[in-house]
Formats: structure tokens, sequence, C-alpha cells
């Protein structure tokens, strides 16, 4: 047989792109990537080996110098990435999200500005909703923009930022008032900003700092920070789309393909947790012959392999639905529930088969074990993924009585 989660129906270019990526990782990434997340520096060479083969454009329009590739595309270069080091995956993903929604709802100089840069990597994405107090509660974000002339003055804390250091483009979910009266509901009064920005930390532009990277059990390397506003002015065409109050919508948007990358991400690492299970499996011997020759460890390698399946079948899934142009909540919310759920579970297994060596930081398992439980969270905690699926569930079958 093939190996495990490989994808029917892929053209040649798609082909030739994950060959290449897969290569880069075998060769790149995975040798440094325990030694690096140890040290939790920032993968810089790794970065620049990314923008040569030009993965920060992949799904940039042809038209701004990008590759224009689809989510499908995109997705399984992440799946591929991931399973290098889970923790370069997410630097692609933020700024992928952030050239998603300017392709999608960014005015045309908003989109003639940014996008051949960001192609290119030169300008780098994080976007910003999540805020000190408020968890998945979106609605409840305090941060506020007001609008002063021709420009507007920002105020807040935001949390949770990823590429916040080494970022230049945020998009940052504020609410905004202005033209929605007292009783709007809270969705319709919030509006994305782009901000720009100096990569580093401290005060960045007048008015916005960044404190400082904020240390993790695991997802280390890069940077995940606060951003502080305080009487920050941008200009107003730095309202995403030039129309405030679309900002919720426009995130949501950026976050359903930003789904569809964490369940990638958990097809990844699940995929090289059981690279190494199956291969320590056929290396420890116990009772006078190879672990995997007992029924117990083979149970468990069946689980695993068959948990790496259905997730990878899942993730495709709603990478294709979304690429059709329709829908795609239901399908991003299982699939990322499922594979963050699954993830964890085979990192487990596999760190069950390593035995006591699984502990040792010697052996990258452990840095697995560590990265896994980060992608229970990301994107929405699978309670948030339950209501999403569990609502679109009853839409589609609705009590006809």
């Amino acid at each position: 047989m093939t190996r495990l989660a490989q994808t029917a129906g892929l053209n040649d270019i798609q082909r030739e792109i994950l060959s290449t990526v897969r290569d880069f990782v075998d060769k790149e990434i995975i040798p440094v990537a325990t030694q690096l997340e140890h040290r939790d520096e920032y993968p810089t060479e790794i970065v620049a080996g990314l923008k040569e083969l030009g993965l920060f454009g992949l799904m940039i329009p042809e038209e701004y110098g990008g590759l224009g590739e689809s989510l499908l595309t995109y997705a399984l270069c992440v799946e591929e990435i991931a399973r290098g080091w889970m923790s370069v995956s997410g630097i692609i993903n933020t700024h992928f999200i952030v050239a998603y929604m300017l392709k999608q709802h960014g005015t045309q100089e908003q989109k003639d500005t940014f996008l051949p840069r960001m192609a290119l990597g030169e300008v780098r994405g994080a976007f910003s909703m999540s805020e000190p107090a408020l968890g998945s509660d979106v609605s409840a974000i305090s941060s506020k923009g007001v609008k002063d002339g021709d420009e507007y003055v920002l105020n807040g804390q935001k949390m949770w930022l990823t590429n916040g250091g080494t970022s230049t483009l945020v998009a940052v979910l504020c609410r905004s008032d202005e033209g929605h009266p007292e009783g709007t509901a809270p969705h319709k009064s919030m509006t994305t900003f782009l901000i720009e920005k100096e990569p580093g930390f401290g005060e960045v532009r007048p008015g916005l700092t960044i404190p400082g990277k904020i240390d993790k059990m695991g997802y280390k390397g890069v940077d995940t920070t606060e951003l502080i506003m305080d009487d920050l002015r941008i200009p107003a065409n730095r309202v995403l789309g030039g129309t405030t109050g679309r900002g919720f919508y426009q995130m949501m948007d950026g976050v359903e393909v930003g789904r569809v990358n964490v369940a990638a991400r958990g097809c990844g690492v699940a995929q090289r947790a059981f690279e190494l299970g199956v291969s320590y499996a056929q290396q420890r011997h116990t009772f006078g012959k190879p672990i995997a020759q007992h029924q117990a460890i083979q149970f468990k390698l069946a689980e695993m392999a068959t948990k790496v399946e259905a997730a990878h079948a899942m993730m495709v899934n709603a990478a294709r639905k979304k690429d059709s142009g329709e829908r795609n909540d239901l399908e991003a919310g299982m699939a990322k529930y499922l594979a963050s759920e699954y993830c964890k579970e085979v990192v487990e297994d596999a760190f069950r088969i390593h035995g006591g060596y699984g502990f040792s930081k010697e052996y990258e398992i452990e840095r697995l074990y560590r990265e896994a439980p980060m992608l229970l969270i990301g994107e929405g905690t699978a309670e948030i993924q339950k209501m999403i699926i569990g609502r679109r569930l009853l839409e589609e079958y609705r009590f006809q009585g």
C-alpha cells in the first residue's frame, strides 16, 4: 500500500507542489525543528526557504504575483509543513488568512497595495480578534475605533496574536458604532482595520505596542503576543472593504478557511506521530521480539492509522467544498473538530508506544505531545465547533411537523 493520507484527483501542478514541499520539510524542517523548538527560536532560515518556494503567495491570484492555487492545495501544503513542525504552519496560516480577507473583501486600492508584496513575503500578515476577557465570545469585543476626520482612533487590548512581532500588517477587529445606532446587534457594529507596523517588540508605531512573546507550553518558535492600542491613529482608507460594520462577517469568512487550515495541521501532526510510533515499534524489542509484533501494539497502530485517514478525508472534503464556492461552515467545523481530537489521540498513542523514552526531550514525540493541545482550542474550541455543527444540522434537518 502507499503511505497514509493520499489525496485522489490532484492535477500535475498540485502533485509537483506537494512533492516539492514534502522534500523541503524532510530536508530543511524535520532535522532542526526540535532543536529550534526547545530554544523557542524563530525559524528564520526555514521562513526564507518558504518565501523562495512562493508559499506566501500560494493562494494569492496570479495578477498580484501569487500562484493562484486553491484552498485544497494550500491545505495539503499546510499538512506537510505541520508534519515537520506545526509552528511553521502557524506562521503561514495567519499571513494566509489576511491575504484571503484582502482578496475577498478589500477595496481595489487595498488589494493593489498589499497583495503583491504579500505574495513575495515582503509584507507579512497577522490577524486579531481575541481579547483578554472574552475568549470565544466575539460579540463581547471592547476594543473600539472612533472616526476623527479622515482618520480612526483605535483603543483597546488584543490577545493571542500569532506573528504579532514579525508581522508588518495586522487585521484587527474592533467595535465601531459610527452609523450604527444604539441597540444594533453587536456583530453588525464591528469593523476590521488594517494596521501597518514595523516588525519587532515594544512601541512599533505611535500608539501601538507589542509587549513581547507569550511563554507557551508548546507551539514555540512562532511569536504569540498581545497588541495594545492607545490612541492609535490610522487613515480611514485602512478600513477593510472601505465600509464599517462588516468586520464580523469578514473575520468569520477568514476563520472558516482558517479552520480548514487547523484541520490540516492536525492531520500533519497526527501523520508524523504515526510515523514515529510505527518506526519505534519495529525497533524496540520486548520479550524477544519487536513490540510491533505484539497484538496490543498492532491494535494501537491500526486505530492510529484509521484516525489519520479519517481526519485527512474530512479535511479534504471541507477544502473542496469551499473551493467550489459553496458554504462550508458545517464541513469545516466537522473537519477541525475531528482532526484536532484525533490528532491528540494519535499523538498520545505514539507517546505510549515510546514508553519512558517518550518523556525524554531527545525524542521528537515529546515535542508533538506539547504541540497537539493547541489545536483543540485554535480557531475555536471543540465546544464552539459542536455548536456550529449542531445549528447547521438543525437547519438542514428542520422538523416539518
